[in-house]
């Protein structure tokens, strides 16, 4: 993290005797790629501003074992939830705030099974509610007009029924929101999703996140919207391969509406 934003641990609080209002789950995305670590800065900048009282877990947080289900491989899956389990159980963690779907659904769905239970949120809908709640406004209108495409994440869309939240941000934004031919349950996937971002593509004419870019391009947008950062790796790099990376920018939901306050 850049050294002016305040990123407290769940160490520090629980040194201090004090809970925070939410963990912030950052996921291996957000921690260790280049281009995911300006989303979780961007949430990091939105949080501070809200006064939201959160903390992360830092060196002390593992993979939640998405991608080794997704792969099969049960065992490994289990050692890893087991280990993030039994540290958020002794940090006593009751509400978890994640800017990643992968991480959302494991931990709000399959950790319940195995001794873990949390109110699980993902950060397009927290960020909703923080502005419901008149705790974050959105001001400037640096998007004003902008054509803007949502592109629905596999694992906040079809596996949680979350289509509404990214929406009314977008539009909180007064941008002019266009709709793929494909969207909410209907939506096609990036390509990156049940752990194929970690393998070489099979045989085929062509490959998905290309297909969804140019989806999502046939829309004319200026901005390419994502809530998970798999697909926005998966849509800039298909805007790179229609040569299109000069005039349409792939951007986060967080990014978006920290650029719009100038955080």
């Amino acid at each position: 993290m850049i050294e002016d934003l305040k990123v407290p641990t769940m160490a520090e609080f629980m040194a201090e005797g004090k809970q925070p209002e939410v963990l912030f789950w950052v996921g291996c995305s957000g921690s260790f790629d280049d281009r995911a670590k300006k989303i979780t800065k961007a949430f990091v900048k939105l949080l501070n501003r809200a006064g939201v009282s959160f903390a992360v877990l830092g060196t002390e947080e593992g993979c939640t074992g998405d991608p080794a289900k997704r792969a099969g491989n049960e065992f490994l899956f289990q050692m890893q939830a087991m280990m993030n389990i039994e540290l958020l159980n002794a940090y006593e963690v009751k509400k978890i705030v994640t800017a990643c779907p992968h991480c959302f659904n494991t931990i709000k769905n399959e950790y319940p099974g195995l001794g873990g239970s949390y109110e699980v949120v993902h950060h397009t809908s927290f960020l909703k509610s923080l502005l419901d709640d008149g705790r974050l406004t959105i001001e400037g209108g640096t998007f004003k007009g902008k054509k803007i495409t949502f592109h629905d994440p596999c694992y906040l869309g079809r596996a949680n029924n979350i289509y509404e939240a990214p929406r009314d941000l977008i539009q909180k934004l007064d941008a002019e929101l266009v709709e793929m031919k494909r969207s909410r349950s209907n939506g096609l996937c990036c390509g990156a999703g049940g752990a194929q971002m970690f393998k070489d593509a099979e045989p085929g004419n062509k490959e998905i996140n290309v297909e969804r870019s140019e989806e999502a391009l046939s829309t004319e947008p200026q901005i390419i919207a994502a809530a998970c950062p798999f697909c926005n790796t998966m849509l800039t790099d298909g805007v790179k391969v229609k040569e299109r990376e000069g005039d349409v920018k792939v951007m986060d939901i967080a990014e978006l509406i920290a650029n719009a306050q100038d955080l």
